[in-house]
């Protein structure tokens, strides 16, 4: 039977007021009016287009936090280093929940050795090499961490962080190869070493974020442009300006127990979209959740003209 026919709403008669339909005339508006608004409101009210941030933007403004997080990088302290997977086999740095852990089934797919890949193999490809590679090479690993801790812990004492003022101590080749490594970056030359795949083109930045991560530079201009998840989360533009909202609901739950204070927040967020999406997809057939509209018509409010003709 046709869903015309019967005595249900939509089989009923019209008996509200009629009027022509001038298609030219929806067009007009919702191509050329509506587009019109966007662009000009768009003008006016979109967020900051703020310059890229790259490595040699980050030596040129904070050298200091730049050489400190180098020495990090040495001496395998820094965030990237003890992330765990996909980036190394950190024990017990992965989210997880319960006995689930997606990091850990991922395994490590792009190794990073933050030593080498940031530090001591971009240094390689400067056509005159410090001579402080090869007694870093040739130094134990117990001797590195050391040289590393020692220049690490000089550098947080000194005023401002500034490697200049670091006191004379035995810290190894760790200051040459760090004011080697900030050379190297103020010239504009370590963006491209640590992008560098081997292929023609390169779309890959993962190398540079996860350095520039590890860093106070990079993190506080994001707290100076609101993007640190205390105001609009993972719904915001640069300035303040809010974003993506249909992101709201991920935003909202990083802002209240147990996620917000949860070293897993980030997979118990996932998991609770997905609980919520499961029962939106299902609501059809869910009794009792189903008749919900039935038992309140709030849609009879909002289309009463329609209801009210029929």
């Amino acid at each position: 039977m046709s869903w015309r026919k019967g005595d249900n709403i939509a089989g009923r008669p019209w008996r509200g007021r009629v009027r022509d339909y001038d298609l030219f005339k929806e067009l007009t508006i919702g191509v050329i009016v509506v587009g019109l608004l966007v662009v000009g409101l768009s003008a006016i009210f979109s967020s900051p287009d703020e310059p890229g941030v790259t490595l040699k933007s980050w030596a040129a403004a904070a050298p200091s936090d730049f050489v400190a997080t180098a020495a990090s990088e040495l001496g395998g302290t820094s965030g990237t280093a003890g992330y765990g997977p996909p980036y190394n086999s950190t024990a017990d740095a992965s989210q997880h929940l319960g006995f689930f852990n997606p990091q850990e089934l991922s395994g490590v797919r792009l190794p990073i050795d933050t030593a080498q890949d940031f530090v001591i193999n971009p240094l390689k490809t400067l056509p005159t090499p410090p001579p402080a590679l090869a007694t870093w090479t040739a130094a134990t690993a117990a001797q590195q961490a050391k040289w590393t801790a020692d220049y690490s812990a000089a550098l947080a004492a000194a005023p401002d962080g500034d490697p200049a003022r670091v006191p004379s101590g035995n810290y190894g080749p760790v200051p040459a190869l760090t004011g080697a490594l900030l050379g190297m970056a103020t010239a504009g030359n370590l963006d491209g070493a640590l992008q560098n795949s081997g292929q023609p083109y390169n779309l890959d930045y993962t190398p540079t974020i996860l350095f520039l991560g590890d860093g106070n530079y990079f993190p506080n201009l994001a707290a100076a442009a609101h993007l640190t998840g205390d105001k609009w989360g993972v719904m915001n533009e640069t300035g303040n300006t809010p974003g993506q909202s249909w992101l709201w609901l991920f935003s909202l739950l990083y802002q209240v127990e147990p996620y917000k204070s949860s070293p897993n927040a980030d997979i118990l967020v996932v998991a609770t979209m997905l609980v919520l999406s499961l029962l939106l997809l299902l609501l059809p057939f869910i009794p009792g959740l189903r008749s919900l509209p039935r038992k309140i018509p709030v849609h009879r409010v909002i289309w009463k003209d329609y209801y009210a003709n029929r």
